[in-house]
C-alpha cells in the first residue's frame, strides 16, 4: 500500500494511502533532530543526549502505514522537548523565574516537558533557561505535536466509532533490573494506566497479540503510562490508548546505539502484530482517504 509524508518542524506524519482501521501509532520520543544550537547550548557530549531517545522505535513501528494506520512520529528530541508530558510540568530548577507548583515526582525528578537531565540523572545544562526559551520550545513543538496526535484521534473516531492509540517507546534494559531472581524478564511492558486508559477487551488483545509474537509481556510494572495515556485514553467515549515500551537491549546496543542483529527480528515480530492489531481496527467501520 502506498503511504505519504507529512513532515513539519515538529513532527514527521506518516499517512496510509487510505485509512482504514481505528488504529493510530505514535512515537513520542524517536526524535533525532539534534540541532546545533541545542547541542552546543548542553554541557553534554551528543551520544549522552541521545540516551533518553527511544531509537530506531519510528522505523520498527512504520509498517502501519502497509496496514491501513497512520504513524506519528516527533523530531524533536527529548532532551529538547517531552511531549509525552503535560504542557505545565515546568520545573522550577531549570527555568527561570518558574513558580514551585504542586509536588510532581517527573518534574522533582528533572523529567518535566522540558527535561533538565538525560538517563543516569545527568545534567543537560550549567544553568536555567529562560522563560522565552520555554514558550518558544512549547509554541514549536509541543502544541504542535498534539494538534497533530488529537486531530488522528478525532478522525478515527469520525470514521471507525472508536480510536485506538498505540503510544510506542523502549526502555533501557536496567529498567527492568527489579524483576526478581526465577522470573522471565518482560521484552515489552504495556500500560493502560490500570485499565484508566483502555478497555480491558483492547487491553487483553494487545497483549495477547505481543505474546503471540514471542515476546514475554507485563502489564504496568514499572511503565503504567503517562501524559498521552493519561489524557487521551478515554475508554468509557470509545478512545483507547495502549503504551507499548520494548526492551532495547533487544534490537540494539544501547552504549553505542547502533541495532545489532536482532533488530530484524524484533522488527519482523512487531510488524506481525501491528498487522494483526489493524485488522482488528478495521471490523465495523468505514475507511477515509488520506489528506
Amino acid at each position: 500500500m502506498k503511504s505519504d509524508v507529512i513532515s513539519e518542524r515538529a513532527y514527521d506524519l506518516h499517512l496510509p494511502e487510505r485509512r482504514s482501521t481505528a488504529l493510530v501509532f505514535a512515537s513520542p520520543h524517536s526524535g533525532r533532530d539534534y540541532c546545533g544550537d541545542f547541542v552546543h547550548q548542553s554541557i553534554l557530549p551528543a551520544q549522552h543526549l541521545r540516551s533518553s531517545e527511544d531509537a530506531f522505535v519510528d522505523k520498527l513501528f512504520h509498517v502501519a502505514t502497509d496496514h491501513g494506520a497512520p504513524l506519528l512520529a516527533a523530531r524533536m528530541p527529548r532532551a529538547w522537548l517531552d511531549v509525552n508530558r503535560s504542557v505545565d510540568e515546568l520545573d522550577p530548577a531549570l527555568i527561570e523565574g518558574q513558580r514551585r507548583g504542586p509536588h510532581n515526582p517527573r518534574v522533582a525528578s528533572g523529567l518535566g516537558v522540558i527535561p533538565r537531565v538525560v538517563a543516569g540523572g545527568r545534567p543537560i545544562y550549567s544553568g536555567k533557561l529562560s522563560q522565552s526559551e520555554v514558550r518558544a520550545r512549547l509554541r514549536d513543538g509541543w502544541h504542535p505535536y498534539h494538534t497533530a496526535l488529537r486531530r488522528l484521534v478525532d478522525d478515527s473516531v469520525s470514521a471507525f466509532g472508536r480510536s485506538i492509540l498505540i503510544d510506542c517507546h523502549s526502555m533501557p534494559h536496567e529498567a527492568l533490573d527489579y524483576i526478581s531472581v526465577g522470573r522471565k524478564r518482560p521484552d515489552i511492558v504495556l500500560g493502560d494506566r490500570f485499565g484508566a486508559a483502555a478497555s480491558s477487551e483492547v487491553s487483553d488483545l494487545v497483549e495477547g497479540e505481543f505474546t503471540r509474537a514471542g515476546f514475554t509481556v507485563s502489564r504496568n510494572a514499572p511503565f503504567a503510562g503517562a501524559f498521552i495515556a493519561q489524557h487521551y485514553g478515554r475508554p468509557r467515549a470509545n478512545r483507547h490508548v495502549i503504551q507499548v515500551e520494548i526492551d532495547r537491549a533487544a534490537y540494539m546496543d544501547e552504549a553505542t546505539l547502533v541495532p545489532h542483529s536482532g533488530y530484524e527480528d524484533v522488527k519482523a515480530r512487531i510488524s506481525e502484530v501491528v498487522e494483526r492489531l489493524c485488522a482488528y481496527g478495521q471490523r465495523g467501520g468505514a475507511s477515509v482517504a488520506a489528506e
